[in-house]
């Protein structure tokens, strides 16, 4: 599916979030900035810790007390062109945006449900906070449960505890659908469940954006997951996005380490048994991050200039971005690898 290029819904620009902890402020999230297009589905990718959620999270409001967001701004433009900046949001403004326009699905969708309340409960008391008769909301949610492939009446009825793990995500999925909002980030939603249930949660999201048209921001340590379903990746490193582009270049062509030393260190089915190539040692201390790049530590390509100075954020061809001093290093190893996986 091809998304417009021409409509930004969400433009994020130098977003920073730091943790208030006891040994001093946490780095999570560092001056990232990335724009989301209308219909585009934009993949998160990186180890734990390397600040994805935390990004999320910052883009909804929705981080603990100890948190601290700064940034120029996180602009959503709405569907009739105006433009507004979510960090300067009321409270109460944020809780109109959310789910209307912006909504999230959880990784574990138990956890997220209500397990004292029916499913049509939580359907009727999200429908009601937006001014949603019951009539209109059931009426929806029945429609977008059939479309997620589920038994829409008996599913309607029923306890969280009742559905299977798939079936949960499912209803997660619909319930984010609910008021039709133009983005929907999702954290990991296919984690939890088997690789069939991860398949045709895929195909759904993948049909209900081709009808719906709307924006997703896809969270995920499954790379081929992202590789399927994903127009642009963003590689994220301790709290940074150190490689983003359209998903071809940034997989095939990757122009930076890390991206590269996690592509390698991936199975591959077609490649048959091989020895898989961990990444050597440890994501850094964010309270105390090391000088220059924060990945030379760990990369096999690093010279002087990496220990030292922080690499800029660079342009390339086709609009991809990589913050790495060793680029075409990292390239012509990427190609090279690329070339034996096809041999």
């Amino acid at each position: 599916m091809t998304y417009d290029r021409s409509h930004v819904v969400l433009s994020v620009r130098d977003l920073s979030v730091n943790y208030l902890a006891r040994r001093g402020r946490v780095r999570a999230v560092s001056n990232v900035s990335f724009d989301l297009h209308a219909g585009e589905t934009l993949a998160l990718i990186g180890e734990s810790g390397c600040g994805k959620s935390t990004l999320n999270l910052a883009l909804i409001r929705q981080l603990p007390n100890t948190a601290v967001t700064e940034g120029a701004g996180i602009l959503y433009t709405y569907r009739d062109g105006r433009q507004v900046d979510v960090l300067k949001f009321s409270d109460r403004a944020m809780r109109r945006f959310l789910w209307s326009e912006c909504a999230m699905v959880f990784q574990g969708a138990l956890n997220s449900l209500n397990p004292v309340l029916r499913v049509s409960d939580m359907v009727y008391d999200t429908a009601s906070a937006h001014g949603i008769g019951r009539d209109e909301a059931r009426r929806r949610v029945l429609k977008l449960f059939e479309q997620v492939r589920l038994d829409a009446a008996r599913v309607f009825k029923s306890y969280p505890h009742e559905l299977s793990g798939g079936m949960r995500q499912r209803v997660l999925l619909a319930l984010s659908l609910l008021l039709r909002p133009q983005v929907v980030i999702m954290d990991e939603p296919t984690t939890a469940v088997d690789i069939l249930t991860q398949r045709s949660i895929l195909d759904v999201l993948k049909e209900l954006r081709a009808e719906l048209n709307f924006s997703v921001i896809f969270i995920s340590h499954d790379l081929a997951v992202a590789a399927e379903i994903a127009d642009t990746v963003a590689t994220m490193y301790a709290g940074e996005i150190v490689e983003i582009g359209p998903v071809n270049d940034v997989f095939y062509k990757s122009r930076h380490a890390y991206t590269l030393s996690l592509l390698n260190a991936a199975p591959r089915l077609s490649v048959g048994r091989e020895e898989l190539m961990s990444i050597p040692g440890s994501p850094p201390d964010l309270i105390e991050p090391p000088p220059g790049c924060k990945f030379h530590e760990r990369c096999a390509f690093a010279t002087d200039v990496c220990r030292t100075v922080p690499p800029p954020l660079v342009e390339y061809e086709g609009g991809r971005l990589a913050a790495c001093h060793e680029t075409e290093r990292v390239l012509e190893n990427a190609l090279e690898t690329r070339k034996a996986a096809l041999a």
